[in-house]
């Protein structure tokens, strides 16, 4: 590009010989004309030097005006200008010295920047307006400080927003008058409280019947005298508010969170019946139904190896004017009308819950929660026998676990007292009667029935009544029956003949096999009767029916059944004992994970089928003893119907004969069971006393019309 420069006017000579004469020293003994001709060349010299100078800097001047010419033309620098610009930066970057990350030794502060948009940074500038610290060496020679704002009340000019208590006397009154108080640590030299002193609300009565002690010191008195004036005008009305509640009885919601002292006991019907929880806290919150005030407390529970606290969030909705305390769904103790009563019942349903730690063998009858996909809670009716294992159910079943808070410092102090002034020396857990009173109402555990887990309410659980005759009651030869004793008694006694290997062949596996109704089940139920421990029954729906469902149900199983010591039933397991075949794939795996599976099972096991010629020969050597159950005889009949008849609700008119008669017809033993069912149900429709022949027979004429019915019942009627 071709610039024409603008024509410059030349320094005097004078101007640069005033400037160079200031700069350059004459030497003496020169004379004037060579002073003169040695000054203008001098001065020459340095015209030059500025004309080059000055030249080069409105070349440079030139060039950054036809560059930003250029940029305002074009928007945008050139690619060459910036490659420039980038090496100049990289050049002052790789002149900076590098400083390792957190190697210098100082501090370095910052500051909270302006808000905009409710939004802020920090910054390095020192904030402007900040003034000196209220508090200092000077106030913290008070007794008190108490930290002023502006009030809302319009009564007051000021209000507290909190006070700082500094006097070593108050804080060794306080520490007596708050024991036991949570969250508030007397020992720290600077005790603070916020608004609204929910402390003091609540324990006012202790301060002012501290106050009143004889024997008080002057220092003391003169500053619990101090604080109880500041406290007196903050919250004097909130003081005379509680106390009306409380000799009423009643409640507004603004001033709910007044009647919960935090560390008393509280009641509540929540998830059960009426139960004892101790008080945390409160807080008013809202949702989108609305604002509630929501009160967390504890209560004592076992989470299957030990015991400790878990909390629960109790809300309490919001309401209108004043409710009556005890209406509402959580309520302190004391407001409770019959104290006595209820002490005596939740000390009781502590003393069960305690007792239930493990895992225990009992019967249920009643109302029972189980859960939802969605984890909501649902009634169900269960009935018979239940195992309560805490421990189990969270490792086995599909629902949520609970998991438990430890004891805190106070509980232990307060266990390790309740031991000593009981005399008991040993390291087992005992449980104080406050903390039975705050015992779970409900526990968790095992339907044998319905096959579910669920949680038990504990005043349905009761003791398991035993059937003390059902063995000897049972249709067998006598040299059978013992010989199920036997094995099953030595098997639960821990006699067991190992084999080589280790942990390998050490259970006792029965296969039971005949017709249905011959009493093949009954076995199995005797004998967990007459050994008196849980019979788990299976069938094989109950393991799915993919080879990796089955195997993992099958391995749960049985290690529930031993570690509850029970007998397991496998009815109908026909599937797993059926011979292989070179077809299914998918069902050999099922028999081989069964064979493997009954090899290292170490309790006792009762398998009933219909196809005994049919098993796979693997199994033969793994069943200890076969049972084959033929078809009742007469005789056999004769005995399942007496013993129906003995046992059934309804008083019996039936004879000898008949009953001979009856046995003549060829039925089963569940048969002959839904038959004197039916007929005692018939009988009440009739309105009668007694079991008549008359109402059986009207029940096997409907029998005989059924299809498949016995030849001999067609001949009989």
């Amino acid at each position: 590009m071709v610039r024409c420069w603008p024509r410059r006017s030349k320094k005097s000579a004078a101007e640069k010989s005033a400037k160079s004469g200031s700069a350059t020293s004459l030497t003496s003994g020169s004379t004037a004309a060579d002073k003169s001709k040695t000054e203008q060349a001098e001065v020459k010299k340095e015209e030059k030097k500025e004309e080059k100078t000055e030249e080069k800097k409105e070349d440079k001047k030139e060039d950054k005006k036809e560059d930003k010419k250029e940029e305002d033309k074009t928007g945008e620098k050139t690619e060459e200008k910036k490659d420039e610009e980038k090496s100049d930066e990289d050049k002052e970057e790789e002149e900076k010295p590098k400083v390792q990350v957190g190697s210098i030794s100082q501090r370095k502060d910052i500051y909270k920047g302006p808000v905009e948009d409710g939004e802020w940074t920090w910054v390095d500038k020192y904030p402007d307006g900040v003034e000196e610290a209220a508090e200092n060496e000077e106030t913290a020679t008070y007794a008190v400080v108490v930290r002023n704002m502006k009030s809302q009340d319009s009564r007051k000019k000021l209000e507290a927003h909190s006070i700082v208590v500094q006097s070593p006397w108050l804080r060794d009154a306080l520490s007596e008058i708050m024991a036991d108080y949570p969250g508030v640590a007397c020992e720290l030299s600077r005790l603070e409280f916020e608004a609204p002193f929910k402390p003091f609300v609540h324990r006012w009565a202790e301060f002012t019947k501290y106050m009143e002690k004889p024997d008080l010191e002057e220092k003391t008195k003169e500053h619990m005298k101090i604080l109880y004036d500041i406290l007196n005008y903050e919250i004097g009305d909130n003081i005379k508010t509680f106390q009306d509640y409380v000799k009423n009885g009643v409640v507004c919601f603004k001033d709910l969170w007044m009647i919960f002292q935090p560390g008393t006991i509280v009641l509540s019907a929540y998830l059960g019946p009426i139960s004892g929880f101790e008080m945390v806290e409160t807080e008013y919150m809202a949702n989108n139904c609305g604002k509630f005030l929501q009160v967390r407390c504890d209560c004592v529970d076992y989470g299957g190896k030990e015991f400790g606290r878990y909390q629960e969030a109790i809300n309490i909705p919001e309401f209108l004017g004043t409710k009556k305390i005890t209406g509402l769904k959580v309520y302190p103790f004391h407001f409770h009308e019959k104290k006595e009563e209820i002490t005596a019942q939740l000390l009781k349903r502590g003393t069960i819950f305690e007792k239930l730690a493990g895992h225990h063998y009992r019967e249920y009858s009643g109302r029972a929660i189980t859960w939802n996909r969605e984890g909501n809670e649902v009634d169900i009716q269960i009935t018979g026998r239940i195992v309560v294992d805490i421990e189990s159910f969270n490792r086995f079943s599909p629902w949520r676990v609970r998991y438990l808070n430890d004891f805190n410092a106070t509980d232990i102090e307060r266990f390790n007292k309740h031991k000593v002034e009981s005399g008991i020396e040993s390291e087992e857990f005992v449980m104080p009667d406050y903390y039975k009173m705050l015992c779970r109402s409900r526990t968790r555990g095992y339907s044998l029935k319905y096959k579910k887990w669920v949680d038990f309410f504990l005043e349905q659980i009761t003791d398991v009544r035993w059937n003390t005759t059902a063995f000897d009651r049972l249709v067998l030869p006598a040299d059978q029956k013992e010989l199920i004793l036997s094995f099953t008694e030595a098997q639960l006694a821990g006699d067991s003949f190992d084999d080589i290997i280790a942990g390998k062949g050490k259970g006792i596996i029965c296969l039971l096999s005949g017709p249905p109704g011959v009493g093949k089940t009954l076995t199995a139920e005797a004998v967990a009767e007459n050994l008196r421990v849980p019979l788990h029954m299976l069938s094989s729906g109950d393991l799915g029916s993919d080879p990796w469902e089955v195997e993992r149900e099958l391995n749960s199983i049985l290690e529930l059944v031993s570690r509850w010591n029970a007998v397991l039933l496998l009815d109908e397991c026909d599937v797993f004992l059926e011979a292989r075949s070179n077809h299914e794939i998918e069902r050999n795996k099922i028999v081989t994970i069964f064979l493997r599976t009954l090899e290292y099972y170490e309790g006792i096991m009762f398998l009933t089928t219909n196809r005994c010629g049919e098993i796979d020969a693997a199994f033969q050597s793994r069943i200890h003893v076969s049972i084959e159950y033929p078809d009742l005889t007469v005789s056999a009949r004769k005995i399942i119907w007496k013993n129906f008849l003995r046992n059934s609700t309804i008083k019996s008119n039936l004879t000898d004969k008949d009953i001979s008669e009856l046995s003549e017809l060829k039925l089963n033993g569940r048969q002959i069971k839904n038959v004197l069912k039916t007929a005692s149900l018939l009988a009440r429709r009739r309105k009668s006393d007694t079991l008549e022949r008359q109402f059986i027979e009207t029940v096997l004429i409907i029998e005989k019309k059924r299809p498949g019915a016995p030849q001999q019942m067609m001949h009989y009627m």
